[in-house]
């Protein structure tokens, strides 16, 4: 292995590693603690199931590998607040749309050349990628498993 494959390989473990946590932790929860919130007049668990789900959707057409599955959950989970009396959808369609959108990212992932992953994302420009190729796709799946952490943290609070 050389080192681009090396970092790709690292940044691959942590993004699978919280993934499966976050995993772990939805099946553990039941759906009566997802409805909590995770302090007084903040999100809930499932409000935060769907957000995940959203953001990692919209990873797909970034990392030019195909359009978002769920599209309407974007403007659902991301673009909105929670309790902006949006229709949001049952629980148990959102445990379904976590698997598949990451069973499609695993795939995805598994195809991608280290050479792919250190190219720019769907959002940057070439004019700007050659100016800043830190913005890679690599880079994207780094900041969406710090985010994925993030969200992990707020959510174990409901696993009582």
């Amino acid at each position: 292995m050389n080192n681009e494959q090396i970092v790709v390989k690292m940044a691959l473990d942590a993004w699978n590693s919280h993934l499966s946590r976050t995993e772990k932790l939805f099946s553990e929860l039941s759906d009566l603690q997802l409805q909590q919130e995770i302090s007084p007049g903040k999100n809930s668990g499932i409000y935060l199931l769907g957000h995940l789900v959203a953001v990692h959707d919209a990873m797909l057409p970034l990392l030019g590998l195909g359009e978002k599955l769920y599209p309407s959950l974007y403007n659902i989970y991301v673009e909105n607040p929670a309790n902006a009396g949006l229709e949001e959808p049952l629980t148990e369609y959102l445990r379904k749309y976590w698997k598949e959108v990451h069973a499609r990212l695993a795939t995805a992932f598994e195809g991608m050349s280290t050479e792919n992953w250190f190219g720019p994302h769907k959002s940057v420009s070439e004019e700007d990628f050659k100016l800043q190729p830190h913005r890679n796709k690599l880079n994207l799946v780094i900041n969406r498993t710090n985010h994925l952490a993030y969200h992990l943290g707020q959510l174990v609070i409901l696993n009582k």
